[in-house]
């Protein structure tokens, strides 16, 4: 395959194996032959990353932070994980969101998330929700995983593009819930969906093209971003390409001390001079409040997500946004939160 597509400039990385699995996976027999897998595939294609995949699913890169791989080549190598709701049982519905959330980016950390601080990219080579919505543990996990995922600034592919199944499972035009198109694979199953994803599409770090650092403030449930109105720099807004939030709270919100709190760290939080904590919030028509802080331990049925905000320091410019052309006009000591 690697020799098939030598010279094909859309072939951009080579998998080595797909979610290996099973009592016969271990760690001495992953490092012989991912390796010889991996060095063959370079001499085979000068020009195409390996990416090479973990134990248990494609969730468990542990046991390369003792013992890293050792290859002829540099410059090319990527590891990717696949994470899913399930990917932590049922854990999302029966826990707090919250203490689940800080609970799943450790394991997720601790699994491979510690190869970024390596120099490796990462990359979430299949994450992805039941698109009809309304599960519980998928609308939880993905707030979760695309807040650390966009402050990482990490690459991922989405299961699925399907709409359907030609056959699975003995079944003919089997639905695929998970697929971004519909069973038609014309309409968009769940346009809200894309655009919790907006963000991630954009490059915020890394190489190339550079700018002065700021700070996106991202809204996981919506995939908005919040930043100070321009006609308004008392006010905050939510935005994307297409400004449809409405403003907050006014001075009350740019003047005060926010904290992260709860083991999500996704918690914007305030007290106020009568000792009373409030933390930002989004209502159903994209208002930003400050109402009391809610979910931040025990309970595991309530609803923490409207209230979850991850701080993102960006580096590159996103010059094909009209949010671009926003930021370019706010102080470069930031008028953002």
């Amino acid at each position: 395959m690697a020799a098939t597509f030598n010279g094909v400039s859309n072939v951009v990385g080579m998998s080595l194996r797909n979610e290996l699995r099973g009592t016969k996976q271990n760690v001495n027999d992953w490092f012989k032959y991912m390796q010889q897998g991996a060095e063959a595939v370079h001499s085979a294609n000068k020009n195409v990353l390996v990416i090479m995949s973990g134990l248990s699913f494609d969730t468990d890169l542990s046991f390369l932070m003792p013992r890293p791989v050792h290859l002829s080549f540099t410059g090319k190598l990527v590891f990717e994980l696949h994470w899913y709701s399930f990917s932590d049982g049922n854990s999302w519905s029966t826990n707090n969101s919250n203490d689940n959330c800080g609970q799943v980016l450790n394991r997720i950390r601790n699994n491979g998330g510690f190869l970024l601080n390596q120099g490796f990219p990462l990359f979430l080579s299949e994450i992805g929700i039941d698109e009809r919505g309304g599960n519980v543990n998928d609308d939880r996990y993905f707030g979760c995983l695309t807040g650390w995922a966009a402050k990482n600034d990490v690459d991922w592919s989405l299961w699925a593009l399907t709409g359907t199944y030609y056959l699975r499972l003995g079944v003919v035009g089997l639905n695929e819930y998970y697929g971004v198109l519909d069973s038609d694979w014309i309409s968009v199953r769940n346009s809200s969906f894309l655009q919790k994803i907006y963000l991630l599409q954009s490059t915020l770090q890394g190489p190339g093209p550079r700018t002065d650092a700021y700070n996106l403030v991202f809204h996981p449930l919506t995939g908005l971003c919040l930043v100070c109105s321009l006609k308004d720099t008392a006010m905050l807004t939510l935005v994307t390409d297409q400004k449809i939030g409405l403003p907050c709270l006014g001075r009350v919100v740019r003047e005060s001390r926010w904290q992260t709190i709860s083991a999500s760290r996704m918690h914007l939080a305030l007290t106020t001079s009568k000792n009373n904590s409030l933390c930002l919030d989004v209502d159903a028509t994209n208002n930003i409040l400050a109402n009391p802080c809610k979910c931040l331990s025990k309970d595991s049925s309530c609803q923490p997500m409207s209230q979850w905000f991850k701080i993102i320091n960006a580096t590159r410019p996103l010059e094909s946004s009209k949010l671009y052309k926003q930021l370019e006009n706010l102080s470069p000591r930031s008028d953002m939160l």
